[in-house]
């Protein structure tokens, strides 16, 4: 049974791993048998985890999500006090805009496939968000309990955050921006976030 699981998960694994491997040269555009290739599995295979090509999209999201989250964290919890947090978690979703061909086009991925998986799982994709969205939430409270941060109300305003962190990222995934363009939006970006959580610069 055990070495059963292990099957199981591996096979997961791999057509997760296959799925980015093809992302980062065709985004979305391969078929579920360019899939079941690239991972080496049969086909059937693929449809007894998956029920479609878009379930699997949506499971890469979500582990993507995941693992940017416990990374993000892990660098987090380095940082001196709440509003550092929220200040790095807030700007660190715009890193791999700058990054290497990959990062570009996993970046695309996201945010061309984005809303087609919100149209087909709206509450599967939201938890598969969620775990951004608790990072920023935990550091709005304790920000607030720290005296350094008045919102309104966190729960809502730590989603509304990051639905304009989402926007951002959404918007410069694809134009083209000169050299030095994102530190200055990472900026603006956190001074304006601060302000609508009743912050202030210090």
């Amino acid at each position: 049974m055990q070495r059963s699981r292990q099957r199981i998960a591996q096979q997961g694994r791999q057509m997760m791993d296959a799925a980015l491997t093809l992302i980062a040269v065709k985004g979305d555009e391969f078929t579920t048998q360019e899939l079941a290739a690239e991972a080496g599995v049969a086909l059937q295979t693929f449809y007894r985890y998956f029920a479609s090509k878009d379930e699997l999209l949506l499971a890469v999201i979500g582990d993507a999500m995941r693992e940017a989250c416990e990374r993000w964290a892990e660098e987090a919890a380095k940082l001196p006090d709440p509003l550092a947090r929220l200040r790095y978690y807030i700007t660190a979703t715009l890193e791999r805009l700058d990054g290497d061909g990959t990062d570009v086009a996993t970046s695309r991925f996201i945010v061309s496939t984005h809303w087609r998986l919100h149209r087909l799982f709206p509450k599967e994709l939201a938890d598969a968000e969620k775990p951004f969205v608790d990072l920023l939430r935990a550091e709005v409270q304790a920000a607030t309990a720290a005296g350094q941060l008045n919102p309104s109300d966190a729960e809502w305003d730590s989603w509304f955050v990051t639905e304009l962190v989402r926007s951002v990222y959404h918007y410069y995934s694809f134009a083209a921006h000169p050299e030095g363009e994102l530190d200055v939006v990472k900026e603006r970006l956190w001074r304006f976030c601060l302000t609508a959580l009743g912050g202030t610069a210090s």
